[in-house]
């Protein structure tokens, strides 16, 4: 191949931080191989974004667009953890809205390629429109696409064979190899109430299989090493290029650090006083919330227990408590942090023993790259289906719940917890979390990944430019 020239490549990633972050962690590894990055967001989310490394400064742009006002959203709401669920429609809306000034930057700057979201469905026959290649740089996995189905038939023309929720507890017909990875009762039950209609007015079935239809190439998160038959499934599914780009392992402490340092150092000086690999730490994102009863259990299951923990609490609806007395009764065994924490960094600490999570993609990497087994608590989107891929991979185990109303209890949790952090049976977890630690942290492997894929990125747009 001849010396292939700069690539100038645009990113548009649907406005929450679990999407923006993994976009700019690969925007980051695109621009140390020479290239040209436009990031895409709003105002807001850019001031929150983790600060580009000098080094590349000179490569990257931030392009701001200004979120339309719209009459259901807060002013300064302009990414989802600003948000309560019901109203992230509303911002979808607004989402959409950005396409005039999208295009206006597009048709002004040209990029070779635009690396775009599910969010953005009106995108592809833009792009096209304009010769500009188009990527759908999912940050989901394949496994989690898959059990989608194929994007015109199954997403965009309604032809998908499963209408009610029980058809979504069972692996779909078009996979051909046995596997579990499907929803329960009632995460099919909370799917179809939250992602199927919604007040956008476009579903994200439809949304996403727009997108899969119209891009050029889809870009995945994720490896051969962890789900290659998924990968190869997918593109069976979609007929185009699918490129892994590695899992984008975690780089970055978020800028939010430096500022809290003096957090930190009491988060330090508490998890210092824990022998290694015994600490439980507990996030489930900025995004989710539990219900009274379900923090409840959570909380009197740490309790009970007897473990040591560290809760970084989120919770966005006040009315929901903690039960009376837990702090004072955990006092020293246990804190509840409800601030800014830094989770990269607790992770990292040789205390902590096992990550009780969520199941939100990046919050798994990261839990898998330092090496601590998974209780997983699964509770919106796509987290049933990650939970179960990677219990397929025995690094976790969930915590066991009601089929139909997903309710657990505090001894479910207490008795999950003790077998991952010190029974003889959680033992195989251990280990295969320390097996695949070395994938995930495998800088060659990933930096390969990224390597074959800007190669690719730079030898279509020669072809298609003939």
């Amino acid at each position: 191949m001849a010396d292939a020239k700069q690539l100038h490549i645009a990113m548009f990633p649907w406005l929450a931080f679990g999407h923006m972050i993994p976009y700019f962690e690969l925007a980051k590894l695109i621009a140390q191989k020479g290239h040209k990055i436009s990031f895409i967001s709003t105002p807001r989310n850019i001031q929150r974004l983790p600060k580009v490394p000098p080094n590349l400064s000179s490569q990257w742009n931030f392009v701001s667009l200004t979120l339309p006002l719209h009459d259901n959203l807060p002013h300064d709401a302009e990414a989802t953890n600003d948000l309560p669920l019901h109203k992230i429609p509303h911002l979808k809306i607004a989402c959409d809205k950005l396409q005039h000034s999208l295009v206006e930057f597009l048709q002004k700057s040209n990029p070779d390629w635009i690396f775009h979201d599910f969010i953005a469905s009106w995108l592809p026959p833009i792009t096209a429109k304009l010769g500009i290649s188009s990527a759908f740089f999912s940050i989901f996995q394949a496994s989690s696409i898959c059990f989608c189905g194929s994007s015109s038939s199954a997403m965009i023309n309604g032809e998908d064979p499963r209408s009610k929720p029980e058809d979504f507890t069972v692996p779909p017909p078009w996979v051909p190899f046995k596997t579990t990875v499907a929803f329960r009762l009632h995460e099919a039950k909370k799917f179809f109430e939250h992602y199927e209609m919604n007040d956008s007015g476009v579903t994200d079935m439809v949304r996403m299989g727009s997108v899969l239809d119209g891009c050029d190439v889809i870009a995945i998160r994720s490896c051969m090493e962890i789900e290659s038959q998924w990968i190869n499934l997918l593109r069976e599914l979609h007929g185009k290029p699918v490129l892994p780009v590695g899992v984008l392992p975690p780089t970055t402490y978020d800028s939010r650090d430096t500022l809290e340092d003096n957090n930190w150092l009491t988060i330090n000086d508490w998890l210092g006083k824990h022998e290694p690999k015994t600490v439980i730490y507990v996030a489930f994102g900025s995004e989710s919330n539990l219900s009274q009863t379900e923090l409840t259990e959570l909380a009197l299951g740490l309790e009970l227990s007897g473990l040591p923990f560290f809760w970084a609490l989120r919770n966005r609806d006040d009315t929901v408590v903690l039960p009376d007395e837990f702090e004072e009764r955990v006092n020293g065994r246990g804190v509840v942090w409800t601030s800014w924490a830094p989770q990269l960094r607790i992770l990292a600490h040789e205390s902590v023993g096992a990550f009780l999570t969520h199941c939100g993609s990046s919050s798994i990497t990261e839990s898998l790259y330092h090496g601590h087994p998974l209780v997983m608590l699964p509770i919106y989107g796509d987290q049933g289906l990650i939970a179960r891929a990677f219990t397929e991979k025995k690094v976790g185990i969930e915590i066991p719940r009601n089929e139909e109303d997903g309710i657990y209890t505090r001894k479910s949790v207490a008795e999950t917890l003790k077998l991952i952090i010190v029974e003889k049976e959680g033992k195989i977890y251990r280990e295969k979390t320390n097996e695949l630690k070395v994938l995930f942290a495998d800088k060659q492997l990933h930096d390969q990944y990224i390597h074959k894929f800007v190669e690719f990125l730079q030898n279509y747009k020669q072809v298609s430019n003939h």
